[in-house]
C-alpha cells in the first residue's frame, strides 16, 4: 500500500511537507485538516452553531468539497468556489478545532477521508491519519515543533498575506488549540506507536522531507 501519514500540530510544517512529497512521488494528497477548515467556513457563512453536533455533521455529508492543485499549492473549492485563502484565518483555525472534536461530524468526514486513498499512492495530512483514519498505513509520521516556533512561523505566513497579526496572540492561540487538540476525548492528536517522530523547530523543510523519503525507501523500497 502506497500510503504516508503526517500528523502534527499546527504549524508543524506538515502542509508544505505532504505537498512537496505529492509533487515529487505523483501522489494524491489529503489535507485533512482543510475538510474541517471548509466545514467550519461554511457553519459560519450560514449561521450554523459550532455547538449544534446534529447540524454540522448533517452539514459535513453534503458539503461540495474540491482540491485542485495549482502547480504552487493546492487550492479549496467548496461548492465551486475558491475559498484557500478565506480558510487561513485564526478565526477559521479556532472554529475549525471546535468542530474536530465532535463525535458526528467526525464520523461523517470519516468516510470521505477513507476515500482520497487510490492509486498510485496518497499523503495524508492531519491530526489522526496515522491513528484512526489510516492505522494500516505502511509510512507514519509525527512531525512537530516547538510552540514558539510555530507560532513565528505562523506569524510570517499571515503577515505575508496583509493580515495585521499580534505573534503574542498568535502563541496563545496555538496553545489552546494544542490543548484541546491534544486532550479531546475522540481521536486526540498524538504519535501513532509506529509513526516515526520529526522534531522540525531547526529543520528546513528539505530536511524534513529528506528524513521522509529515507523512510519512504526503508518501508516501501521505493527511491526517488
Amino acid at each position: 500500500m502506497n500510503l504516508i501519514t503526517i500528523d502534527g500540530p499546527s504549524g508543524s510544517g506538515k502542509g508544505t511537507v505532504c505537498y512537496i512529497l505529492a509533487k515529487k512521488l505523483g501522489w494524491h494528497l489529503l489535507d485533512s485538516g482543510a475538510l474541517y477548515r471548509i466545514l467550519a467556513y461554511a457553519a459560519l457563512q450560514n449561521a450554523t452553531s459550532l455547538d449544534d453536533e446534529e447540524a454540522l455533521a448533517k452539514l459535513a455529508l453534503n458539503l461540495k468539497i474540491e482540491f485542485i492543485s495549482n502547480g504552487v499549492a493546492v487550492d479549496s473549492f467548496l461548492n465551486g468556489e475558491n475559498i484557500g485563502d478565506k480558510l487561513r484565518t485564526e478565526t477559521i483555525a479556532q472554529a475549525a478545532s471546535k468542530v474536530a472534536s465532535l463525535i458526528l461530524v467526525r464520523e461523517a468526514l470519516l468516510a470521505r477521508q477513507k476515500a482520497f486513498y487510490k492509486n498510485p499512492g496518497l499523503i495524508a495530512d492531519g491530526r489522526d491519519m496515522g491513528t484512526v483514519v489510516f492505522p494500516e498505513a505502511p509510512v507514519k509520521i509525527f512531525l512537530d515543533a516547538s510552540a514558539a516556533e510555530r507560532a513565528k512561523r505562523r506569524f510570517e505566513q499571515l503577515q505575508n498575506k496583509g493580515f495585521n497579526v499580534s505573534i503574542a496572540e498568535i502563541l496563545s492561540e496555538i496553545k489552546d488549540r494544542d490543548l484541546r487538540d491534544r486532550t479531546r476525548l475522540i481521536a486526540p492528536l498524538k504519535a501513532a506507536k509506529d509513526a516515526l517522530e520529526i522534531d522540525s523547530t531547526m529543520l528546513t523543510i528539505d530536511e524534513v522531507v529528506l528524513k521522509v523519503l529515507d523512510q519512504v525507501k526503508l518501508k516501501l523500497n521505493i527511491v526517488v
